[in-house]
């Protein structure tokens, strides 16, 4: 088994950080990467940027303008505070070391711009950790490192951002291009370290019984995401290990990954997707599927994302045992089908909804689906307390050598604890 993982994650590994480092040069259906050829330091650009700041936004309160208003105060004996109260507050602070994000709120939040897709902001500060923001609810974004931006089928343009009236701008030197907001694919930082482009988060159940049975139930959730301006790697695990008086009876690990390219904001396609699952009491020693897909977001606003995507596969499975005459594996062609729901009910509630069937021989099972789903309750920034429901189902498992055939269903509810990093 450990084998075919290594063999699948240098595939999908090659392909995401193929995409990072591609010829910079238009080629027919390739997107433009725009660099900044100036010759300008990073440091150069944001004062640059800065300074044309002042002059368009005037943000820096002149002390001369708060005296004026004061002077003026010994004419009539009042002074007009909301007009000084208008000027601080116009005031935004310096991306010097830091990113900053402001919300409808007007506060401002000081960290790390992780990644934008799908509207939804990735934002990791000291005071509230990783931090996703509706896009909808962000009002100014400043960048202190040069971000690579996504625009919708014209270029990448990598440099200094600014977010304001839903319009975002991106500074290279003595250059400044400006695109609405609908315009943006997806964005994320440019020329930082590897480990800037991942995240994830680990969930873990346990549930222990005793008296007339005693039970042990451990299971293990992990999903892990490297995302850039124009791909998005994911690795999702699944791990389920029961023992009852001594015995088990449940042994099953599942491994997903898949790489998806952005086309536009609404398409994108699968170069390569991929399964190992083993499940000792479904007889199933090792199952291997890899395929291509094309996927479509039908939804994509504040609060609700839905995506639909699949396509072909090739599956192999090796049994654990057979009946006598029958071969001890099977491979075939496939059709696979997924969808993935992501819905905040409330700012500490999220449903995350997945389902996915796969078509494929009578010896590999005719039908099978897996379907999670989890309402995520935040307790912290880092920690969520996870409820999850998980349905598996073969329509035709394959029996084992003493003839018995496992049962299609197998149902599954856990109570567990989520960090995120």
């Amino acid at each position: 088994m450990l084998k075919y993982l290594l063999l699948l994650n240098l595939i999908l590994l090659n392909l995401s950080f193929a995409d990072d480092t591609e010829v910079k040069q238009k080629k027919e259906g390739d997107l433009v990467i725009i660099e900044d050829k100036s010759g300008l330091s990073q440091e150069e650009v944001i004062k640059k940027v800065e300074r044309s700041e002042q002059k368009k936004d005037q943000k820096r309160v002149d002390v001369k303008d708060v005296i004026k208003l004061l002077q003026q105060s010994s004419v009539d004996g009042t002074v007009n505070l909301s007009e000084i109260q208008a000027m601080w507050e116009d005031l935004s602070p310096k991306a010097d070391k830091y990113d900053w994000v402001q919300t409808k709120s007007g506060e401002w939040f000081k960290g790390e711009i992780k990644a934008l897709y799908r509207d939804r902001l990735e934002f990791d500060s000291d005071e509230i950790g990783i931090y996703t923001f509706d896009f909808d609810d962000v009002v100014q974004i400043k960048s202190h490192s040069s971000i690579s931006v996504n625009i919708d089928q014209v270029a990448i343009f990598q440099g200094i951002v600014r977010y304001k009236d839903k319009k975002i701008s991106i500074y290279q030197g003595n250059k400044e291009y400006t695109f609405d907001k609908d315009k943006i694919v997806s964005l994320a930082p440019e020329g930082e370290s590897e480990r800037t482009k991942w995240n994830g988060k680990i969930t873990v159940s346990l549930d222990s019984r005793t008296g007339n049975t005693n039970q042990m139930d451990y299971t293990a959730k992990a999903t892990i995401k490297r995302t850039t301006s124009k791909s998005r790697l994911v690795f999702d695990y699944l791990g389920r290990y029961s023992t009852k008086s001594g015995e088990n009876v449940t042994a099953d690990n599942r491994i997903n990954q898949k790489l998806d390219l952005y086309v536009n904001r609404k398409f994108f396609w699968t170069p390569i997707f991929s399964e190992l699952y083993q499940d000792e009491f479904k007889n199933i020693n090792l199952q291997a599927t890899a395929g291509v897909g094309l996927g479509y977001t039908l939804i994509n606003q504040k609060g609700l994302e839905w995506d639909v995507s699949g396509g072909p596969a090739y599956i192999y499975t090796k049994y654990n045992s057979v009946e006598n005459g029958a071969a001890n594996s099977s491979s075939s062609a496939a059709l696979e089908l997924s969808t993935d729901l992501d819905y905040d009910i409330t700012k500490k509630v999220e449903l995350l909804y997945s389902y996915k069937l796969t078509l494929t021989n009578k010896q590999a099972g005719t039908y099978k689906h897996h379907m999670v789903t989890t309402l995520e309750n935040e307790i912290t920034d880092w920690l969520d307390f996870d409820i999850t429901y998980i349905w598996d189902f073969i329509l035709e498992p394959e029996k084992g050598s003493d003839g018995t055939q496992p049962d299609s269903n197998d149902h599954q509810f856990l109570l567990g604890l989520g960090v995120e990093f």
